[in-house]
């Protein structure tokens, strides 16, 4: 079983990490996890003297062991050669008492790119000339756009994106609709992103559909669900701990607290892989917007989404089923695949599952979550931005709050705050937090907020205004099988 990969609900699957990214989801509902992840350890003395894609190639090599040597350095330099606009990839900066990871210097100015720019390298050396590859994706917003891009016009590789009817920014709909890959759809949903991301994981399973596209075609996933997807951001977590080592802010082996923005809870996974793996990791911070079903989880052991769903100024944290959250229960069970499978069915049947009182302990360990309102997201941009002259999206914004909430009880170890996107994406809240008026248009907008904030506007944002875009489109929940057998069928046969 050793650098196997196996499902979270059935400790009989292994298999290579190439077939787990090809099939991105279990059989059997499940995750593809790396049952002795604990017992693989980076080394970090030696992090100061290596680049971004060096630290990349540690921690791919261990993570897909049925990858040569030559296939991650080629996905490597294919992913971030010349797709992100600073050298760092992943830059750190140091704001006031803290710091923050920026993440969104890919091409579509959001955190998925790091993921969604390497995926597609993966993909490309897991199928043969023969196969074909369909993703389905479900999108809150960011990604819908990073994973059009990264997949755009690769051979032999389809792409069916879905995302909620009125719940993702303007801009980020419009770079949806601007991608305009000969392999790549997308459309709405009428439901919100719980609602998409569910019916995903059904077509995954669905024996109508397979036989509906054929034997030579196989579905996978863009989503962090795919281990291709999620093992690419471990590395800025280590990444960031080597930029604070050559700034002399922290000694090597000093823990540090890592605060990030959650919906779907994969990004936070990646830094709970890190500490795993021997990153030195005091804490790490989960922000919640309000729809806080991890925040009340902490409270009582208790996962329960039967409530309402609620559109924040947040919108790609507008979820209530985070689907990496298995993962850590997983792990966090000490492997036990029949008790993950057992409350996790408990959940998709009844919305509501309860884990056991040392499970939920020893999350709380490594874990402190609480949750951020509307009104303190407008709050908190406004007031970083006239205190220390930074300036956040709503993403951000949530992590703020909480992470400030969090240093009331610990002022002893350093804060990273992960910067999620561009605030350039969701320009109605940021304008609104800053009390600038709204322009006629997005592009007015942004240049109002540009003209008070001397913020950077990324240049494919910038450019959004000249290409032509795609009439939106939208379809219901019940027709998204008929939608993927359509774009299969025009596709390739």
């Amino acid at each position: 079983m050793q650098n196997k990969y196996t499902s979270t609900r059935n400790d009989k699957v292994a298999i290579d990490a190439k077939a787990a990214i090809y099939k991105g989801f279990s059989d059997d509902k499940g995750l593809f996890v790396l049952p002795n992840l604990k017992d693989i350890k980076i080394n970090i003395d030696n992090l100061q003297t290596q680049s971004y894609g060096e630290i990349a190639y540690q921690i791919l090599k261990v993570l897909l062991p049925d990858f040569s040597a030559e296939e991650i350095k080629a996905s490597i330099q294919g992913a971030y050669h010349d797709s992100f606009d600073d050298d760092k990839i992943t830059p750190l900066k140091k704001v006031a008492d803290f710091h923050i990871l920026e993440l969104f210097h890919g091409p579509t100015s959001a955190f998925k790119d790091v993921g969604l720019q390497m995926l597609p390298q993966l993909m490309n050396r897991v199928i043969n000339d023969e196969e074909r590859v369909m993703i389905l994706t479900a999108t809150s917003g960011d990604t819908g756009t990073a994973a059009l891009k990264g997949f755009k016009d690769i051979n032999n590789v389809g792409i069916s994106v879905f995302y909620p009817e009125n719940g993702v920014s303007n801009i980020q709909e419009k770079q949806m609709y601007t991608t305009f890959g000969k392999n790549t759809n997308v459309t709405a949903i009428s439901g919100n992103f719980d609602d998409a991301q569910t019916n995903v994981k059904k077509l995954f399973n669905d024996e109508t559909l397979k036989q509906a596209i054929g034997k030579n075609v196989s579905l996978s996933s863009a989503n962090s669900i795919n281990i291709g997807r999620l093992i690419p951001q471990i590395v800025y977590y280590f990444d960031a701990y080597k930029q604070l080592l050559q700034n002399g802010d922290i000694k090597n082996g000093q823990k540090v607290n890592f605060t990030v923005p959650t919906g779907n809870f994969g990004n936070v996974l990646a830094g709970y892989y890190a500490k795993l793996m021997g990153l030195p990791i005091n804490k790490l911070i989960i922000a919640c917007n309000q729809n806080n079903v991890i925040a009340d989880f902490f409270n009582h052991g208790v996962y329960d989404r039967n409530r309402d769903f609620i559109k924040t100024l947040a919108p790609s944290m507008d979820i209530q089923i985070s689907s990496n959250f298995e993962r850590l229960l997983y792990y966090k069970s000490n492997g036990n695949a029949d008790y993950v499978k057992s409350i996790m069915q408990n959940l998709e049947t009844t919305g509501r599952m309860q884990v056991e009182p040392d499970i939920l302990a020893s999350i709380k360990d490594d874990f402190y979550c609480n949750y951020c309102s509307d009104e303190d997201i407008k709050k908190e941009i406004r007031t970083v931005f006239d205190q220390y002259g930074y300036l956040m999206d709503p993403h951000t914004a949530v992590g703020y709050k909480v992470m400030r909430e969090y240093q009331k009880s610990d002022d002893q170890h350093l804060n990273i705050l992960l910067s999620t996107a561009s605030p350039y994406k969701f320009i109605q809240a940021v304008s609104k937090a800053l009390g600038l008026s709204g322009g006629s248009s997005d592009q007015e907008s942004i240049q109002n907020i540009h003209a008070k904030t001397g913020f950077p506007i990324p240049t494919n944002i910038e450019n959004l205004w000249k290409q032509t875009s795609q009439r939106p489109s939208h379809i219901a929940v019940k027709d998204m099988k008929k939608y993927v057998e359509n774009n299969v069928k025009e596709l390739w046969k």
